[in-house]
């Protein structure tokens, strides 16, 4: 106590990290937990982590682990897709505020507008959608199987993509499809743009560039990534944050340009320490995802908050758009 204040001094308060790594992984072996992180968390999450992936493999590892709890360190709407996947198991999140930009440019009532104009039309949704959302949707993706996910649709019926508009505009290239994409965007991967890749492009003219579907520069990265003659030609790749990890371990290329958010890198380098992993852009950084902590990872496990819930008719509608995900690519 500060004299007089009657304040506790600040100092006092202060846990080593290693002492709250300590009591998180004491407080997960007393819960029979599991911890799943995605590849943008911060470096010290995924370390602590059962699990580090993108969204799909977040997905489908959440079903397949054998733990009564599954402390979900993303985005809220990872820890609602998990509780959809798994209505048996108790899910947490750490920060219930980490929420997601791209996810907020669709509601379903826009869904549901769309519909009547196409009433025989199919509604895919990538996975950074509401539970609400995805209970109005045909089908879910991520950026690792959205391109199988829509190859696998007929093709004489409208199709809504939503709500990346970039990812979107990867999709109608590579599948030749007709689609209608909403205008949503990831602030993070948005900022990634043509004239970002174009400046790494002169900075590392001999490194590989492995670029997400999200950013704004995906246009570009597929000219590059096809044109003959071109001098990173066959060294450009458009990737998810999983398939990065296996590009990474079996490119024979020694040095990497990055196209997403900074987080990725921790694992990228963890894994391949022979090599180097270079952010195309310092700044592409996502405040939601950064949210969790070691604090509050430790307190949600301490006191089972806060816990993700999805209504049941939601959920059932949802899952089917879920389980149809899991199932494809």
């Amino acid at each position: 106590m500060e004299p007089g204040t009657g304040r506790v001094n600040a100092c006092l308060q202060f846990v080593p990290m290693h002492a709250l790594i300590d009591e998180i992984r004491t407080l997960k072996a007393r819960r029979h937990a599991a911890i799943l992180a995605h590849n943008y968390q911060r470096p010290e999450i995924q370390d602590l982590a059962d699990v580090v992936a993108d969204s799909l493999q977040m997905a489908r590892q959440a079903s397949a682990i054998d733990a009564p709890v599954l402390v979900i360190c993303g985005v809220h709407f990872m820890a609602e897709t998990a509780a959809i996947a798994n209505p048996d198991k108790t899910v947490l999140i750490p920060e219930p505020g980490a929420g997601c930009s791209l996810a907020e440019t669709i509601q379903a009532a826009d869904v549901r507008r769309w519909r009547v104009e196409h009433p025989d039309g199919v509604v895919v949704s990538y996975v950074n959608t509401s539970a609400a959302v995805k209970a109005e949707s045909d089908y879910c993706c991520t950026s690792g199987n959205a391109v199988a996910v829509v190859n696998a649709l007929p093709r004489d019926v409208p199709i809504l993509f939503l709500p990346d508009f970039f990812l979107g505009q990867y999709l109608k290239r590579v599948t030749g499809r007709d689609l209608d994409v909403w205008l949503g965007e990831c602030h993070v991967h948005a900022g990634l743009t043509r004239e970002v890749l174009d400046a790494r492009r002169a900075e590392e003219p001999d490194a590989e560039f492995l670029v997400h579907p999200e950013c704004g520069c995906v246009t570009s990265a597929m000219y590059y990534a096809e044109a003959e003659g071109d001098v990173a030609a066959g060294r450009t790749r458009i990737v998810s944050t999983e398939q990065m990890m296996t590009r990474a371990r079996t490119s024979p290329a020694r040095r990497f340009v990055v196209a997403t958010e900074t987080g990725v890198l921790h694992r990228l380098r963890r894994e391949n320490p022979e090599k180097e992993f270079i952010a195309a852009a310092e700044g592409a950084e996502c405040r939601y995802m950064k949210m969790i902590t070691l604090e509050n990872l430790r307190d949600s496990l301490r006191d089972l908050k806060h816990a993700v819930t999805v209504p049941a008719d939601t959920a059932a509608r949802a899952r089917r758009a879920i389980d149809r995900m899991l199932a494809i690519g």
